[in-house]
């Protein structure tokens, strides 16, 4: 069981706090709105606890220093509240601190968990901190623990494996990286573990998300700036299965889902984040067996429970009901985030009414305040300005670089074409997706949804091929059209970019562009490596046997290098699958009936690479 943070003057301290507030300022503490919706003055006058920036709620100025600037006046109007208590600021730094143009993009949960390797994940965690913390930012809504069941859903990427064990070593990882020397350093971050509990048992068609016969877009909805038509995309299975219902009995729910989180808390984690989905029926913001009796009861956590973005509204079309159920059942800061005011009215109008107890109000804010002690933030409500110089650095580049390496799982490999000659024939590279930034870092890179083109900066992997074999080497085609033979064609195929519900999908197959550029690349090359930039595995059955290697190397982030550093031999194939591959469509939820095309554990290592030949 987790000891408690404070030591015993510090929780003196926070009792004494706590007996100084009023309920208006008790009720502060508990709100977090997004940044857009704060009116000036509002943080002191309200006495707000938080603060965040949604995926994409980035300041004018998209730059390290712009950031700081922007979350500096939040966390200087906090100190003008009547008990100067210190804001909290929150972002989704899911991949680093990926919202911000120029920051290190490490590859995605699925590819850190082909790693199965726990150092470098501490690693990734403390250079995401640090960039984090230089913004003046210390809390991240990371690492999501998810142990993915269908891989039709859209947040497949966000978790490191379907083997709740590694997703266990490598959240504590995550943790202890963001840590760093100690809570209250100045450079740690606070995690936010998510999503509890059981987010990635849900099954397809549960979802009441998007209500299909209106297809109303609401107002968190119409933020999402998407590459389709959002008709087109609920065609395709958006909004199908994330936010759904997880019909499984306690005894999976506790094997299989829960012990990430028993892990996470143990190593010290002091913020866990409610799942939009149900159990059994019972959405999770309004659970209170599960986000009371197991999370603070069973599991000891010291912590506080923050709701997701506006997730407590989907409890009841009454807005005070669902205040008062989400608060009764143990959630202790509400993402309002839009309309502040009327939470605060609300939950105060119930404390008054008697519908939710003052001592339940204590208890979330004793948790809020704890958790802002532990990170030192009364004696030290900024970090050291200096630290914007780490951000996007070359040594944090390099540890990306490292990660992308050792993510890339090799799946087919004949006549060992694998690694390629970096001093040999000319190659062919096609694909649109080849030269595309923000098709290689997908969803949670500087917007929500993520976005083509050149969104950061970074290196795409034509520009690492050409880096590693030469420029006059390497010939590029974006469609695969080509008017001569070559010995060896590298065709890149990306999803398109997507988060959440988005990017729940009926049909993983290749797209026909995909498949149109991959014969005509076929047609004209005697070896044939097809690399897929995805955040799931697709299927590829039918055309595998067309293809001479296949390289797995999900959404590596802004560090392409790394992927030619092992396509051509400069770094070996180490990684594993991290999750089964599905052979067809009707295998997209895992069973123990099921056979996979590739098996969870699975990953080719490829011969020395002959120089010169």
């Amino acid at each position: 069981m987790p000891q408690h943070p404070l030591t015993f003057d510090q929780q003196q301290f926070v009792e004494e706090l706590l007996g100084r507030m009023t309920l208006d300022e008790k009720i502060g503490q508990m709100t977090q709105p997004e940044k857009n919706s704060v009116k000036p003055g509002d943080v002191a006058r309200l006495a707000l606890g938080s603060v965040l920036s949604g995926g994409g709620g980035n300041p004018e100025e998209n730059t390290p220093r712009g950031w700081r600037a922007m979350v500096t006046r939040f966390i200087d109007e906090a100190q003008q509240s009547r008990l100067r208590i210190p804001l909290l600021y929150g972002v989704d730094a899911v991949h680093g601190h990926n919202n911000v143009v120029g920051a290190t993009i490490f590859p995605h949960n699925i590819g850190l968990g082909a790693t199965r390797d726990a150092d470098l994940v501490r690693r990734v965690g403390r250079a995401t901190a640090l960039e984090v913390a230089a913004t003046n930012v210390r809390w991240s809504f990371a690492p999501a623990v998810s142990v993915p069941q269908d891989v039709r859903w859209g947040r497949t990427y966000e978790g490191y494996s379907q083997d709740p064990n590694v997703v266990s070593e490598l959240a504590v990882a995550l943790v202890r990286g963001f840590e760093g020397d100690g809570w209250n350093s100045g450079t740690s971050v606070l995690p936010s573990v998510k999503h509890f509990v059981a987010d990635a048992a849900t099954t397809w068609g549960t979802s009441r998300r998007v209500d299909r016969a209106t297809l109303d877009v609401d107002r968190t909805l119409a933020i999402a700036q998407m590459g389709q038509d959002f008709v087109e995309l609920i065609d395709l299975g958006a909004w199908q299965i994330d936010q759904g219902d997880a019909d499984i009995d306690e005894e999976t729910l506790r094997e299989v889902h829960l012990p990430p989180y028993r892990a996470a808390i143990e190593a010290g984690a002091l913020n866990v984040m409610a799942s939009y989905s149900s159990w059994r029926g019972l959405k999770l913001h309004g659970h209170r067996f599960l986000l009371t009796d197991v999370l603070k009861g069973e599991l000891n956590f010291q912590g506080f429970v923050v709701s997701d973005w506006a997730g407590i509204d989907q409890l009841s079309a009454d807005y005070d009901a669902c205040v008062a159920q989400s608060i009764n059942a143990g959630v202790d800061m509400v993402m309002v985030p839009f309309d502040y005011e009327r939470f605060i009215t609300s939950l105060k109008r119930a404390v008054q009414a008697g519908q939710v107890e003052e001592a339940r109000v204590d208890d979330a804010v004793r948790r809020i305040l704890t958790a802002k002690v532990a990170l030192g933030l009364f004696e030290r409500p900024h970090t050291d300005e200096g630290l914007l110089n780490v951000v996007g650095c070359a040594a944090h580049r390099e540890l990306a670089r490292e990660a992308v390496r050792k993510s890339l799982v090799l799946l087919k490999n004949e006549g060992d074409v694998l690694p390629l000659d970096p001093a040999g024939e000319d190659i062919l590279v096609a694909g649109a997706d080849a030269d595309d930034l923000g098709a290689q870092c997908g969803g949670w890179t500087i917007s929500w949804m993520g976005g083509r083109g050149a969104t950061t900066s970074g290196t795409t992997l034509l520009e690492a091929i050409r880096a590693t074999a030469g420029h006059d080497r390497v010939f590029y085609s974006a469609n695969g059209d080509v008017t001569r033979d070559y010995r060896v064609g590298v065709v890149v195929v990306a999803e398109e970019p997507y988060a959440e519900g988005m990017g729940d999908r009926a049909d993983l197959g290749l797209r026909p562009e995909h498949l149109d550029v991959i014969e005509r690349v076929r047609a004209r090359c005697e070896r044939l490596v097809v690399v897929l930039l995805s955040g799931r595995p697709l299927v590829i059955t039918e055309q595998l046997q067309a293809w001479d290697a296949l390289v797995a190397a999900w959404l590596p982030g802004t560090e392409g290098q790394g992927v030619a550093d092992v396509l051509f031999g400069l770094a070996p194939f180490s990684g594993r699958l991290s999750l089964d591959w599905l052979r067809s469509a009707h295998d997209s939820r895992r069973t123990d009936a099921m056979t996979p095309l590739f098996r969870m554990g699975e990953g080719l290592t490829s011969r020395e690479p002959v120089t010169g030949a």
